[in-house]
């Protein structure tokens, strides 16, 4: 049976994202200097401005309009003429300490709030990730190289792209289409972006088995993206979680991610059903496997774990195996994924699972061994 699925991701001069990697800059700058710190911390951008407002309990300090210029500078907004400039953007701050209320049950080490979280894995590609996020992350990753490296000097940060997988019984059989979104300087032709962007980014992302003589290209379709980043919208941090998982392949419990400090479920816990997943998988039990992990606020166990598989495995049996294999609790997980350091600005674009290339634990496939016994002995 033919289907067809699509999946988005955006590059890192896309509004959301500038807000994302402002966010996360904010939480990396604060957790490098003390690892318990309670940090939320939303970034809102338009024109020429830019707003970071939160709740942040922490012993140190750090100067969030500096580090909000120099994410904005190192993506490339560097110079007026691009419609937003790191060196003379308005940046404001409005910071509250966290709650009292909810510092209890955190203190108690307790989940931060209640909620559910999910997390996915499956065969279609080498990370075990859905193949249309994976090659959309690809093609967005790729913009930025070649528009870094001088390959395609014109480029300008802002972008996305798109890719349509058709699936023959479940496994990727090709490429249906292709959509390439890429601001760009204003000398240039459509022709020109278009050839170039087809010889230089699509070929090194896009296995060329995958493609054949009727996958659809198309390359700025409305034929001009001048104008792009803050000065052609608005963002807000956490308004790309989709971008961030597995592009709408699985489900989403709907809290986002970036400038969330790990004792915040909606992070930590999505990390950890991903890991859950991807050990599953990976173990043989099955092709295709989803996770859901639930909490309550100030409880420190999760209140349900659900497991589904494309097999005929026996999902209750293996969500108990998970329980006894995994340490689901907001100080398990921070402890087994080794969350308390710096490492979220590099995960706030181009997706916060498969991130192989970043060496993070919730990637690693060392449990599998394991999972599969508790499996079996049950």
């Amino acid at each position: 049976m033919k289907r067809f699925f699509s999946s988005e991701s955006v590059t890192e001069g896309h509004p959301d994202k500038i807000c994302d990697q402002i966010s996360d800059a904010v939480l990396d700058a604060i957790i490098s200097r003390d690892p318990d710190a309670r940090v939320a911390c939303e970034t809102f951008v338009t024109t020429g401005m830019v707003m970071i407002a939160g709740e942040i309990s922490t012993d140190c300090y750090v100067e969030i309009p500096k580090i909000a210029r120099s994410v904005i500078g190192q993506i490339g907004y560097d110079r007026a003429k691009y419609g937003f400039d790191a060196s003379t953007c308005a940046v404001l701050t409005s910071i509250d300490e966290q709650s009292p209320d909810i510092a209890m049950g955190v203190d108690r080490a307790g989940a931060g709030d209640q909620g559910m979280m999910f997390g996915y894995a499956c065969k279609d590609t080498p990370a075990l990730m859905p193949a249309p996020i994976y090659y959309a992350h690809g093609l967005a990753k790729r913009l930025a190289e070649v528009r870094k490296s001088g390959l395609m000097p014109y480029l300008r940060p802002d972008g996305k792209t798109q890719v349509t997988v058709e699936y023959d019984d479940g496994v990727p059989a090709r490429i249906d289409a292709i959509v390439v979104s890429a601001q760009h300087g204003p000398e240039m032709t459509q022709q020109q972006i278009a050839d170039d962007i087809k010889k230089n980014v699509i070929p090194q992302v896009i296995p060329e088995r995958l493609i054949d003589a009727e996958t659809r290209i198309y390359v700025n379709p409305t034929g001009r993206f001048v104008i792009g980043g803050p000065q052609s919208d608005s963002g807000l941090t956490g308004r790309k979680i989709i971008v961030d998982t597995y592009g709408g392949f699985a489900g989403h419990g709907g809290g986002a991610f970036s400038g969330k400090d790990p004792t915040k479920v909606d992070r930590s816990a999505s990390y950890m059903a991903r890991y859950i997943a991807k050990n599953i998988v990976s173990a043989g039990i099955a092709d295709k496997c989803e996770v859901q992990l639930a909490y309550a606020i100030g409880v420190a166990e999760p209140v349900s774990v659900y497991v589904n598989t494309d097999t005929d495995a026996d999902c209750e049996k293996l969500a108990r195996a998970v329980r006894q294999t995994f340490d689901m609790t907001p100080q398990g997980i921070i402890k087994t994924l080794d969350l308390r350091r710096p490492i979220y600005r590099k995960l706030a674009t181009y997706g916060h699972m498969g991130r192989e290339d970043l060496g993070v634990n919730w990637e690693k496939c060392d449990m599998a061994d394991e999972i599969r016994s508790a499996y079996e002995r049950l």
